[in-house]
């Protein structure tokens, strides 16, 4: 308490000797929301929206951020990455797609291609059907045939393949009157090995492909050029559980019949080639997994020399194709 006669009696203190007084409080409160970036002027994405309210205003009709659309758009744009369509490369590939009726978008020719019989059924053929033809220059092409892919001057646009079920494909093959000849894959996880397998099954009389949905190749661009169009002949369809369908197959009276090194009987003396039978192809590191080697009816292996290890998943399955082809060939 101040003493009576003090001058400083009454008034208040000079206020604290050290700290800042608040000043770092006050510093530290919120200056409000920061703007969104179309609303600071300086952002690219506010001068966009500006240019955008100008073009408005002066009577277009684009829309902020719109690409131009039309012929006259900019060349040499990238496909989106969700673009849900495949490109089929290499002259026979486009051609058989084409003599197939695939629900084709788009031919891409090169400019100044080497004009043979090919390419000239290809353009009549696209003509007729009312398919776009576009001339695009190698590089593009290039681009769109990816990384180690030949395109020989040619692609097209075509839709994701569309497979079919395993069980639709056997009643298929019954009602025309014919003995089931399919193959399966099991781990196939290599589109050219797919494409090479399906191409063999074209080749020797097989009715179509199973592979499973998952840790299997899909009929991809790489698929289709490997075929030299047998993709647009030969059925594939996927199995949820490969498995489970072999087991299906058992049941509808079709032999499954693996192909492993060390199989029960070797491919010469088969016995079952004049039967309904499902060949399954495993992959070349693995091989056949445990319970698909469960679910054969027989594991048959092809003599080879000592000199090798193992086939090619692709040409393993060829020559299974091509010993119960000859074995079901009518002896004159």
């Amino acid at each position: 308490m101040a003493k009576p006669g003090n001058p400083s009696a009454g008034r208040g203190k000079k206020g604290p000797t050290k700290g800042t007084g608040g000043k770092n409080r006050r510093s530290l409160e919120g200056r409000g929301p920061t703007p969104k970036a179309e609303d600071r002027a300086w952002h690219p994405a506010g001068k966009r929206k500006a240019a955008a309210e100008r073009f408005a205003a002066a009577g277009g009709k684009a829309k902020p951020g719109q690409r131009p659309q039309g012929p006259n758009a900019a060349r040499g744009g990238r496909a989106k990455q969700n673009d849900d369509t495949e490109t089929v490369t290499g002259r026979n590939s486009v051609l058989e797609a084409l003599r197939a009726r695939i629900p084709a978008t788009a031919l891409y020719v090169a400019q100044r291609v080497e004009m043979d019989d090919r390419v000239k059924e290809m353009l009549s053929i696209a003509t007729h059907r009312e398919i776009p033809v576009l001339e695009v220059t190698r590089p593009e092409l290039d681009r769109m045939a990816g990384f180690d892919g030949v395109h020989q001057g040619v692609a097209l646009k075509v839709p994701p393949y569309e497979y079919a079920h395993p069980q639709d494909l056997l009643e298929k093959v019954i009602d025309r009157g014919e003995v089931p000849l399919l193959v399966a894959l099991d781990g196939v996880t290599d589109p050219r090995n797919l494409g090479a397998i399906i191409r063999s099954t074209a080749a020797f009389g097989g009715h179509g492909l199973i592979i499973p949905q998952r840790r299997s190749a899909g009929v991809t661009s790489a698929a289709w050029k490997t075929s030299a169009g047998a993709a647009a002949r030969i059925p594939v369809a996927i199995a949820a559980n490969l498995t489970a369908t072999l087991k299906d197959f058992k049941k509808q009276g079709v032999f499954v019949l693996g192909l492993a090194g060390d199989g029960d009987v070797a491919l010469p003396e088969l016995q079952l080639a004049d039967r309904p039978v499902v060949i399954v192809v495993g992959s070349e590191g693995k091989g056949l997994s445990r319970l698909v080697t469960e679910t054969c009816d027989q594991i048959v292996s092809i003599p080879i020399s000592t000199n090798a290890e193992s086939l090619n998943a692709g040409i393993a399955a060829s020559v299974a194709l091509y010993q119960v082809a000859t074995l079901r060939a009518p002896r004159s």
